[in-house]
């Protein structure tokens, strides 16, 4: 809790300069946390952790968990580093990557949000044979835990950071915030789903809806940034849709 008070607490950090990247908007370490817990956070992890270590003993499953930990943090890394070459190597523009994971995650959440809707999201099954630690790279570290938009975010992130020090720091220590949650969880994951399990339901459907919108919003963001369209700002529109000057109606 310390360390999340830290972070939240340090200072926005805007784009890089413009001759870098093409003008993007200001991050501070509050919305990096909230979205970065959107695509990387706990909750999606639960169910499919207690099906890969069901009738498992304590000893795997601590094991399991740190490994996935250490290989997604390791791939977070990778991709943070090797995304920003690629960016600079392929001129590939920011605004071009941010609408690549926001199509990414739309379509992800979307169908997570469908699924739930329909009733056919899978519960935890018992394993056909016996749990091999090799599933903490996949599919447990990869694309459970780490994400591919998940990925596209941390590139995006890590670019807008540029050299800055200051910045860099906050991205990764709110990435190594949200995996340490996550290795918290999964260390406790039957107890979680045995007393909250129905309201962690509820929550990953809220959840779900979230990240359709903040993938829409991505997009739209992505295209103004390309140019498509003059960017409004939504912002300022509450959602009632008057905007925030407008006077009220009575209903």
């Amino acid at each position: 809790m310390a360390a999340l008070s830290v972070l939240l607490a340090m200072p926005a950090f805007a784009q890089v300069p413009s001759k870098t990247v093409p003008e993007g908007p200001e991050f501070g370490a509050r919305k990096i946390f909230l979205m970065l817990f959107l695509m990387l956070g706990p909750i999606k992890i639960l169910v499919p952790f207690v099906g890969m270590t069901q009738d498992s003993d304590p000893v795997f499953r601590r094991t399991l968990a740190r490994r996935a930990m250490l290989f997604s943090a390791a791939a977070l890394a990778l991709a943070g580093l090797l995304g920003r070459s690629m960016l600079e190597n392929f001129e590939i523009s920011l605004p071009v990557l941010a609408l690549t994971g926001g199509v990414i995650l739309f379509l992800v959440a979307l169908q997570t949000v469908l699924q739930q809707s329909a009733g056919t999201a899978n519960p935890p099954k018992p394993v056909s044979q016996l749990p091999d630690l090799k599933l903490a790279f996949t599919p447990l570290a990869f694309p459970t835990i780490v994400t591919p938009y998940g990925i596209a975010a941390v590139i995006v992130f890590a670019t807008l950071a540029g050299n800055r020090y200051d910045a860099e720091l906050t991205v990764g220590g709110i990435v190594l915030l949200i995996l340490a949650v996550d290795w918290t969880a999964m260390l406790f994951a039957e107890t979680i789903l045995r007393f909250v399990g129905t309201a962690l339901q509820v929550f990953a459907v809220v959840l779900g809806v979230t990240q359709v919108a903040l993938g829409l919003q991505v997009i739209l963001h992505g295209l103004a940034m390309i140019g498509v369209f003059a960017e409004r700002r939504f912002r300022d529109y509450g959602p009632d849709g008057r905007h925030a000057g407008e006077p009220g109606v009575g209903i």
